[in-house]
């Protein structure tokens, strides 16, 4: 049951009565939880095929929204704004992916008198095209990476890269995850990679610009999770290490605080993170992206959302991020203040995908058979699985992130391992192989990896089907 009363902000108002979700998968059933412990009622879509979903059952109302595809359900703006209408809801958290840094959604929603659980619409349009972003990093004297401005033509991109050198990346000016991204060494392969990488990013964002940066070879991906309120406190919740990476550049294992980390550099990407967010007024959760090249860092993007990896700094910091994104965007200034965020331990996580990591990391879709998924001390489970669930084969392959949290990185990792060792998913093939062999390296467990890591120390080492459990 819900509470019976809501928690009060500290001007005396009430939180947002009912809030929609307008998402999917363990992530919708994330702002849930978070929603029932403030005594928020929760509105939850579906597409057709996720009607026997868990964030379905667990939401105090549910509503089809289209089709499969994501086009036509959970990408729908017109049938998610009429869901909203329709239940009477005040706020809509647009979660992770699919519309959570759409500044359109965001403004469409305030122009029916729905508050988006996120920034303002300005700053997700700075921040979610990439050249304006690193021009407004530059402007407030963070580091950014050489790169180029939008290239239309190959005389361009040939241009800059006679002047920063190769390898260079080719970059989607819109969106992430990895997409939209090729990587170039040679004049010669540059042609092709611009035609690929636009291609690829018209097809994810419908937005085929691209850029060329220089490549820092091995570097560290480091970010930075920042909170402002809208009074204008902001402060940042330590670092996440995000090095260990997919070829696609997606993210499999994140953990904070970064291991290995100089205690200046630290502090200077914790101060970069806060100016970044101040100088683009922003406000709610959001995360700054760096890489780091020994004891020198640059600003690569800044997502405006939550992000996947926001449970281990919740664990180490003892802060409910996603509380404070509804909090912030009911008007509720942050009291947490820089000087109390401490860590406490470390933690991991592990992205548990229904992946074939044999062929690519190719998506598994299907029916699941038997789920046991791990428990017991130091051990968080975010999920939306369940034995018999459907996994389909339209959205993201994510299954479930599995936390593991010690006082000591030595023994969260051992703590991970036992965590992986009890979990059995059967009906589809997953990750778990990939990341016992991981946190068995030695370079892993010393803490020595980079964002080319994966592919060099693990990948290429050999097949991982027949990993053991708990090795």
């Amino acid at each position: 049951m819900l509470a019976s009363r809501r928690p009060r902000r500290s001007d005396g108002d009430e939180l947002f009565e009912k809030i929609l979700i307008a998402n999917r998968g363990e992530v919708a059933i994330r702002v849930i939880r978070a929603c029932r412990e403030l005594g928020c009622k929760t509105v939850a879509i579906f597409s057709e095929v996720d009607r026997d979903a868990l964030h379905v059952r667990l939401a105090d109302e549910a509503y089809c929204v289209g089709p499969a595809q994501s086009a036509r359900s959970y990408l729908n703006v017109a049938n998610i704004i009429s869901a909203a209408e329709l239940t009477g809801v005040d706020a809509v958290h647009p979660g992770y992916g699919f519309l959570a840094e759409n500044s359109g959604f965001a403004e469409i929603c305030a122009s029916h008198g729905l508050k988006f659980i996120g920034p303002p619409v300005a700053a997700i349009s700075l921040m979610g095209d990439k050249a304006s972003a690193k021009q407004r990093m530059s402007e407030s004297d963070i580091p950014v990476i050489p790169g180029s401005d939008v290239v239309t033509t190959l005389e361009q991109a040939k241009a800059f890269c006679a002047e920063a050198g190769y390898p260079v990346l080719i970059k989607a000016t819109a969106g992430g995850g990895g997409k939209g991204m090729r990587m170039v060494g040679r004049e010669a392969d540059l042609a092709a990679g611009l035609t690929a990488a636009s291609g690829e990013a018209q097809a994810a964002f419908a937005d085929g610009r691209v850029y060329v940066e220089k490549l820092l070879v091995k570097p560290r991906h480091i970010e930075v999770q920042v909170l402002a309120d809208e009074f204008g406190h902001v402060i940042h919740v330590g670092e996440r290490d995000c090095s260990i990476q997919k070829p696609s550049h997606q993210k499999l294992l994140e953990e904070a605080p970064a291991p290995n980390l100089a205690h200046d550099v630290r502090a200077r990407l914790g101060a970069a993170a806060v100016q970044a967010a101040r100088s683009t007024d922003y406000s709610n959760a959001g995360t700054l992206e760096f890489l780091v090249d020994d004891d020198k860092f640059y600003f690569m993007e800044m997502n405006t959302r939550i992000q996947v990896e926001h449970p281990v700094t919740e664990v180490v910091y003892g802060i409910d991020l996603v509380k404070w994104q509804i909090r912030i965007a009911a008007g509720e200034r942050l009291s947490v203040r820089q000087e109390a965020i401490r860590p406490l331990g470390h933690a991991i996580e592990c992205r548990i995908n229904a992946e074939d990591v044999e062929n690519r990391f190719m998506p598994a879709a299907g029916k699941l058979g038997d789920v046991i998924m791990s428990g017991g001390p130091g051990i968080r489970v975010d999920t939306h699985i369940y034995s018999g669930a459907e996994v389909p084969p339209y959205y993201d392959s994510m299954l479930a992130k599995i936390i593991a949290h010690d006082h000591h990185r030595d023994n969260a990792i051992v703590r991970m391992r036992r965590a992986l060792a009890e979990t059995d998913i059967r009906g589809v093939a997953t990750t778990i192989p990939v990341h016992e062999r991981i946190l068995s390296t030695p370079s892993f467990v010393q803490g020595r990896t980079h964002v080319t890591w994966l592919r060099e120390e693990i990948l290429q080492k050999g097949p991982l089907a027949g990993a053991a459990h708990g090795a």
